[in-house]
């Protein structure tokens, strides 16, 4: 091979190599600040719950979790309609990774809406690896909500239907919190349902900050816990999401999510 053919593929290699990196820089580049600007909800709901009690609509900080089942979302259209912040879901197990993840994290950061990523736990691999995973995959960004670590049982699973003793998967828990708080400095919330909880003792856990799901009840009649975020239903409808996406709400009102974004959002 000639000199100036081996210099040929030297310089391939190297924009390779560069596109590479462009790549995931353009992934991890710094969006606009999240505002803490708090924009009253204009939701609907495909099948509403007749709240008994404190409803939902008398929280002031209302937002969205989503993932692939969402498609594409125009960003700039769910801040407006009163989305002001946005779990995502990034990762599941130890080599799965949400095809919207990325997307997601972009258009909702370029919008305003304060981010955060969340990871569905795979009761059959250890905690440690799926942590690794995570960490691979999720930027570290200033100004992120802090990460989720979603667990639940999981009967419909093709590979893995294990319901471990409440002592595994509270260390489980403790392994993948501490290796992330480590990594992006934030320690993770959990999200759970009730079954779940109540099975695990999940609020055995030491420096645990929740985010619960509880469409029929207020989450204070059945975790009878502090929370953070309480997700309420599974049916809202919101302009710039297409079909139907998960509603929540942050547990305080607008100073007190501008308290928590300026002590938890790093």
């Amino acid at each position: 091979m000639t000199r100036l053919a081996l210099l040929a593929l030297l310089l391939l290699a190297v924009a390779g190599c560069g596109g590479g990196r462009d790549r995931q820089a353009a992934f991890d580049r710094p969006a606009p600040a999240a505002s803490a600007a708090v924009i009253a909800p204009r939701f609907g709901d495909a099948d509403p719950h007749p709240w008994d009690g404190r409803a939902p609509q008398t929280y002031a900080v209302h937002g969205i979790d989503a993932a692939r089942f969402q498609g594409e979302i125009d960003w700039p259209a769910a801040r407006a309609a009163g989305v002001n912040f946005a779990f995502l879901k990034a990762t599941e197990g130890g080599d799965r990774v949400d095809e919207r993840f990325a997307d997601h994290w972009r258009g909702a950061g370029r919008a305003g809406v304060a981010r955060g990523a969340y990871h569905f736990h795979y009761h059959c691999r250890p905690a440690a690896e799926q942590a690794r995973w995570f960490i691979r995959n999720v930027p570290r960004v200033a100004g992120a909500l802090p990460p989720v670590l979603d667990m639940e049982w999981t009967p419909f699973s093709p590979t893995c239907t294990i319901r471990p003793d409440g002592a595994v998967v509270r260390r489980e828990a403790e392994i993948f919190m501490d290796a992330v708080e480590a990594h992006y400095g934030q320690r993770p919330l959990i999200y759970t349902s009730i079954d779940f909880w109540e099975d695990n003792q999940m609020w055995r856990i030491p420096r645990a900050e929740f985010w619960l799901r509880s469409v029929a009840a207020h989450p204070d009649r059945l975790y009878r816990h502090p929370w953070t975020f309480w997700q309420y239903s599974s049916t809202g409808l919101i302009d710039g999401v297409t079909g139907e996406v998960d509603l929540n709400v942050f547990a305080g009102s607008a100073q007190d999510w501008r308290n928590w974004l300026a002590a938890r959002a790093r």
